[in-house]
């Protein structure tokens, strides 16, 4: 057992040269130096069929599950698909619950092809919000990520420095009192075990 701040980041990309990925590797990096313990979910490594509610206890959900409850932040990365959030991050939400995310804080990472990323973390936000999590205000949105990245290493270094920040508060507000529930949880129908 250990009393170091637990940071858990999924990344919603399965391409192998993921900037997601390694984006996310960035920020763990700041959240360890600043003394926390991390740990990367990759979705690649995961069974996770096509959420269905009848059958939500399919391949690795459980494993998933264990490991998000685990955390005291979370951080999400996506690509920027059609404007808004990728589909293995959704289906990965989808077995996830308030179980695992009310009360935590929540760290917003999306990388674009584009120019415009920041529609991808406005609906992770409301996602977020739904299950009575705390977002941290501050989030990290890489534009035109193949001007950003070299050899897999993030040298933009004011794309780097938002990384980094988003690390260093995962783990800065870890603790930090949470909102009361919004009117999203709330009306979260099926949401909670005890909900018919």
């Amino acid at each position: 057992m250990t009393d170091q701040t637990r940071v858990v980041a999924m990344a919603g990309s399965l391409r192998d040269g993921s900037y997601t990925r390694l984006a996310l590797r960035v920020a763990l990096d700041a959240a360890e130096r600043t003394g926390a313990e991390t740990e990367l979910i990759d979705l690649r490594e995961l069974d996770l069929p096509v959420y269905d509610a009848d059958a939500d206890d399919a391949g690795d959900a459980e494993r998933l599950r264990a490991a998000v409850g685990r955390a005291d932040s979370i951080l999400l990365g996506t690509p920027v698909y059609h404007g808004s959030y990728a589909a293995p991050l959704k289906n990965a939400l989808d077995y996830c619950g308030f179980e695992e995310f009310e009360d935590k804080t929540v760290g917003l990472l999306c990388v674009a092809g584009g120019r415009f990323p920041v529609t991808a973390l406005d609906h992770l936000r409301s996602v977020c919000r739904a299950l009575n999590a705390w977002v941290i205000p501050h989030q990290a949105a890489i534009p035109k990520a193949r001007t950003a990245f070299e050899d897999d290493e993030l040298v933009d270094p004011d794309v780097a420095e938002r990384v980094e920040t988003l690390g260093r508060e995962a783990v800065q507000y870890a603790f930090i009192e949470p909102d009361p529930a919004t009117l999203e949880s709330e009306e979260n129908v099926g949401a909670h075990a005890e909900d018919p």
